[in-house]
């Protein structure tokens, strides 16, 4: 049974083990899964993802920012999810459109009409069945995401955990709100928690959805 899940939440709150794990148990248990991410999941959006995360890059302007995450996300979804889920795989997604709302339109304050018809644009339409919010302290996610970043060889994709405390504070709030607006598609989940247990509370809730109860 096709499914669109995607994971969501601010830098360093475990989305990507989180949705790593997931993968391995529904394909244990049977199903076609198909792993993806944004800004990427297939080359050419992949290298709009270069641009944005680029911490060189720290005089791209808002509105330049939020044209390019439509731009990789029109590509992405024509060339990776549309696709996936014709063929009835569940798909887990690292970030969509919730991302840029929280990002874009509570982080930097951008119009919330022209981000949803953005959006709209990009997606075709498309949206979720099922939200995971890994919700964890803003100092707690940095810490994090920069232990990550200085661990990693290749290019630094930093150009977000050097914005200000306060502008994350906006983002987690931004999204802690999306998902008051919308009870029925986001399940918030303590991203501090341990691994095990997060995991645990992840595969609860996908599980009750993929069976027809969430």
């Amino acid at each position: 049974m096709a499914c669109f899940i995607t994971f969501e939440g601010i830098e360093g709150c475990g989305k990507t083990t989180q949705m790593r794990i997931l993968a391995k148990r529904l394909e244990a248990l049977g199903n076609s899964v198909t792993t993806t991410r944004e800004p990427g999941g297939c080359p050419i959006a992949d290298k709009i993802r270069g641009i944005l995360l680029d911490a060189e890059n720290s005089a791209l302007v808002p509105l330049a920012e939020l044209l390019l995450y439509a731009a990789a996300r029109a590509q992405h979804v024509a060339e990776v999810v549309t696709p996936a889920l014709a063929t009835g795989r569940v798909v887990l997604c690292d970030r969509f459109t919730d991302a840029t709302l929280a990002y874009q339109g509570y982080g930097r304050a951008l119009d919330r009409e022209t981000i949803d018809r953005l959006n709209e644009m990009a997606t075709t339409g498309i949206r979720p069945d099922l939200t995971i919010l890994l919700d964890c302290p803003v100092e707690t996610g940095l810490e994090r995401a920069m232990a990550r970043i200085n661990s990693t060889a290749g290019a630094r994709e930093e150009r977000f955990e050097l914005e200000t405390m306060e502008f994350h504070r906006r983002v987690r709030d931004g999204y802690l709100q999306l998902a008051a607006r919308e009870p029925e598609r986001f399940v918030v989940i303590d991203g501090a928690a341990g691994v095990e247990d997060t995991a645990a509370a992840i595969e609860t809730a996908v599980l009750a959805k993929l069976s027809g109860r969430g």
